[in-house]
């Protein structure tokens, strides 16, 4: 789980630095991503918003997605997401130590303001878009993608649900031929 985490900030070789669990996390991320960018229902969403957004629509929708995997949480866990949250920042600090230092620097918004809890609800989202367009020197407007996903809201939700099946199937085997 924390490599999988992590999977945005080790880049090239730097994944064997980490002991074979984290690796393992590391390397299905990338595989995560391969597939997630290839994929026809997520490139169906990023239609909805390159026209506006340009090169950030993936990003968007990655962000989108969290909301839909948030607000469903109950349909893919038995653990209830704010405790799941709350071990997920707990496995953070416990491993504080081995974390890059992008990371450490996002653990606090990422916990202060709860963000894996808080994706399911619409103002969670107003405020992580917020944030990333600030990130982006406001540039990347993504402080209005809020105005999308509530105009198309029910289609990025279909979107997102068939997507997901194929996304659990996809993970499952490749985390067989990871072993």
């Amino acid at each position: 789980m924390l490599g999988n985490f992590l999977g945005d900030f080790v880049k090239g070789n730097n994944h064997k630095n980490y002991r074979s669990d984290i690796q393992k996390g590391i390397l299905l991320h990338r595989q995560i991503d391969t597939f997630t960018d290839s994929n026809d229902i997520v490139r169906k969403s990023k239609r909805r918003l390159h026209e506006r957004y340009g090169h950030y629509d993936g990003i968007i929708i990655d962000i989108f997605y969290d909301h839909f995997l948030a607000k469903n949480w109950h349909d893919y866990s038995v653990i209830p997401l704010d405790i799941f949250a709350q071990g997920y920042y707990d496995l953070m600090h416990s491993n504080y130590d081995i974390l890059p230092e992008k990371v450490k620097e996002l653990l606090v918004p990422l916990e202060k303001y709860n963000w894996l809890y808080n994706y399911q609800f619409l103002e969670g989202m107003r405020s992580v878009l917020k944030g990333m367009n600030r990130r982006t020197k406001m540039v990347s407007k993504m402080d209005l993608a809020i105005e999308d996903l509530q105009l198309h809201y029910i289609e990025f939700e279909n979107d997102f649900t068939l997507f997901f099946k194929e996304l659990i199937n996809f993970t499952e085997d490749t985390l067989k031929e990871l072993d």
